[in-house]
């Protein structure tokens, strides 16, 4: 973890002043729009806590939002400079047009929990049985798994078993009462489901390096107009600097989440622990040509099993779709 986003960040952000503000410089606002109580308050909040808006020379203005429609609603309407979203919306956006942009936020991402006492070890013993599935049919991981399961099963699972789609909190109640014998769930209620004994079947690295993609892809990120970072080159620049060092003390300060806990809204210290170690696990290392390459191969999986309802107009890889500011190779150099 030593290693992990102060490596990606050092290639990432080009001609950036890493000494922070000026003194008595004028502080440039950014306003983030995120989810009312969604896990990237945590990171906002470590930020405003030790003032690292202000030592890179911005002040962060957190917008609440009811949901994930509504920030696409707020970045589009212009309410919002930022907020996170996955790259498969921003491709899609580009695609008719917009310059939206994307940075690595986190690559957590669901995985697949079941009940430790039923015998499920493998996806093939799900055959026949009831799998709570969050987002929807065409919820990225449920996509995903699809195509898993047409490459080592021979079939698809949503034809072997029957799919119950529902809100992530319901799926994780029923879960737990045993009304469904597995759960493709978001990263943070999968973590819950750890600390209450399920236990995980599949998860996100498995799946894709059995489609043929080696790297992490990093679905989730910072999204930004590009006209809006060409004009405010200093803000966002000072943005990324202060989420890249509220990372650095996630990884390795367990004090800072202790600072975190009541934000988190973990009801023992199982869940608390499983929650810290989750996001901690989903932070971005490094982001390279193999990366990028593994952005684009599950681009085209997904585009092969959602269609347009999931990629709408998108007919290839837009190298836009990841901010300019990267410098792909940066981490390369950075492994052992």
């Amino acid at each position: 973890m030593k290693r992990f986003f102060g490596r990606l960040m050092a290639g990432v952000v080009l001609g950036m002043v890493m000494l922070g503000a000026a003194p008595g410089a004028e502080l440039q606002p950014v306003r983030v729009g995120v989810l009312q109580f969604g896990t990237v308050n945590w990171e906002l909040d470590v930020i405003k806590s030790g003032k690292l808006d202000e030592k890179y020379g911005i002040r962060l203005e957190v917008v609440p939002l009811a949901g994930k429609d509504s920030s696409h609603v707020a970045m589009q309407g212009g309410s919002v400079d930022v907020i996170v979203t996955d790259w498969i919306w921003v491709a899609r956006q580009r695609a008719e047009g917009e310059d939206f942009t994307f940075v690595p936020y986190s690559n957590a991402v669901g995985s697949v929990m079941v009940p430790a006492d039923r015998g499920i070890d493998s996806l093939a013993a799900l055959e026949g049985r009831k799998l709570g599935v969050a987002g929807g049919p065409v919820d990225k991981t449920w996509l995903l798994l699809r195509a898993y399961s047409r490459k080592t099963l021979g079939r698809d699972i949503k034809d072997l078993l029957e799919p119950q789609f529902a809100a992530p909190p319901l799926l994780n109640q029923l879960a737990l009462k045993g009304e469904l014998d597995g759960v493709v769930n978001f990263w943070h209620f999968s973590a819950r489901l750890k600390a209450a004994g399920m236990q995980p079947l599949l998860e996100m690295p498995e799946i894709l390096k059995a489609l043929g993609i080696e790297q992490a892809v990093p679905l989730i990120g910072w999204v930004f107009r590009q006209g809006w970072a060409d004009a405010h080159a200093d803000a966002i620049r000072g943005f990324l600097q202060a989420s890249r060092d509220a990372k650095q003390l996630m990884a390795n300060s367990d004090t800072e989440w202790e600072r975190l806990r009541p934000l988190m809204k973990a009801e023992d210290d199982g869940i608390f622990t499983a929650l810290r170690d989750a996001y901690r696990e989903g932070i971005p290392q490094c982001f390279g040509p193999g990366e990028m390459e593994a952005a684009r191969a599950t681009l085209t999986i997904l585009t092969e099993l959602g269609g347009k309802d999931l990629v709408g107009k998108v007919s290839g890889w837009d190298d836009g779709v990841f901010w300019s500011g990267f410098e792909p190779g940066a981490c390369e150099e950075a492994k052992p």
